[in-house]
């Protein structure tokens, strides 16, 4: 099975880049901007990715985050990914950022997305991995701190294809930002956000029905609702679920009693992810491995993930098409 997921052709809807900031390169790029860390060692970092909850999470994330701060510092982090990309057969990747979480320590816009992009573009020519850029709005600010955001992206909409919605869920519900979600779909950006990882159904409904976004990221919750999941099903919306995460913020107690299979079984479109893969234990690949060992999940149900996350990405169709003869030409051959 290790070997079948390594070499299926998939793509990656969950993944903040902040996250993917593994600890070696986290010291490294300290050291080139001088920038003070408490930490005295790859190991000390390696050490303090170990967290409770989501806000635990949070604090070293955002710790982490703020030794960025030139282009080729966004542009390392970057690459960096996505050359585990091309590494995990992973074809296309929707990479989210916060800007915010550098805005706000006066890092430009400018700096963030051009060195975020020109790696998508090299990646695309040297690595053969697609990408495109979510940009998310950090739901623990205002609403206000988000339009100034939206303001800021606006000279580069042409590098952003979405909008999604992250940080602490619980206590800032999807409505908080449904008028920053109205001008931003008038702007050209799809509409994404997390709901239902911490915060209950009610917040997925939110999201689905104040918000109208196109894809849930997580949606765990939703399980508490059967209608939701009927809606669900119905508006066909994808969930990007993202399985160690889950286990590393507490979200599920252990990954045999995850709700992943359940909700393939009640025709819920489910892709999997590794959303913050430096802290929750591993790139997109360990993440199939450890669900498929935990549910007992057939070279079909992997399959049917696989698919998934090329069918609810936001590629172009021909891409998507191209991307979806090449899944079923190795799955034909690798029954």
């Amino acid at each position: 099975m290790k070997t079948f997921i390594a070499n299926l052709p998939k793509a990656e809807l969950h993944l903040h880049i902040e996250g993917s900031f593994e600890p070696e390169l986290m010291f490294k790029i300290a050291q080139r901007n001088h920038i003070k860390i408490p930490y005295n060692s790859v190991s000390a970092i390696e050490e303090a990715y170990k967290f409770n909850c989501l806000q635990d999470f949070l604090n070293i994330y955002y710790q982490g985050a703020g030794v960025l701060v030139t282009e080729q510092d966004f542009y390392d982090l970057t690459y960096s990914y996505l050359q585990k990309c091309a590494d995990q057969n992973v074809r296309h990747t929707e990479i989210m950022f916060d800007p915010q979480t550098h805005t706000d320590r006066g890092v430009a816009f400018e700096t963030v997305i051009n060195g975020i992009s020109n790696a998508c573009e090299d990646a695309k020519t040297k690595l053969n991995v697609s990408s495109l850029l979510i940009m998310s709005y950090l739901r623990h600010l205002s609403e206000d701190a988000a339009f100034k955001t939206l303001k800021q992206s606006l000279p580069f909409k042409d590098k952003i294809k979405a909008i999604g919605l992250d940080s602490s869920e619980k206590g800032n519900p999807p409505s908080k930002f449904k008028n920053v979600f109205e001008a931003s779909v008038k702007e050209g950006y799809i509409p994404l956000a997390h709901a239902g990882e911490e915060g209950a159904a009610d917040y997925v409904w939110e999201a689905i029905d104040l918000l109208g976004i196109k894809r849930i990221d997580h949606g765990n919750n939703a399980l508490q609702d059967e209608k939701l999941v009927q809606e669900i099903i119905q508006r066909d919306i994808a969930l990007t679920v993202c399985p160690l995460s889950n286990t590393a913020l507490r979200v599920v107690d252990d990954l045999k009693n995850h709700p992943l299979k359940k909700m393939m079984d009640l025709g819920l479109k489910v892709t999997v992810n590794s959303d913050d893969p430096a802290y929750f234990g591993g790139q997109v690949n360990k993440n199939y491995e450890a669900i498929q060992e935990a549910l007992n999940l057939s070279k079909n149900d992997l399959y049917q993930l696989a698919k998934n996350s090329f069918q609810y990405s936001l590629s172009e169709e021909n891409k998507k098409q191209e991307y979806l003869n090449e899944l079923d030409i190795f799955y034909n051959n690798n029954k």
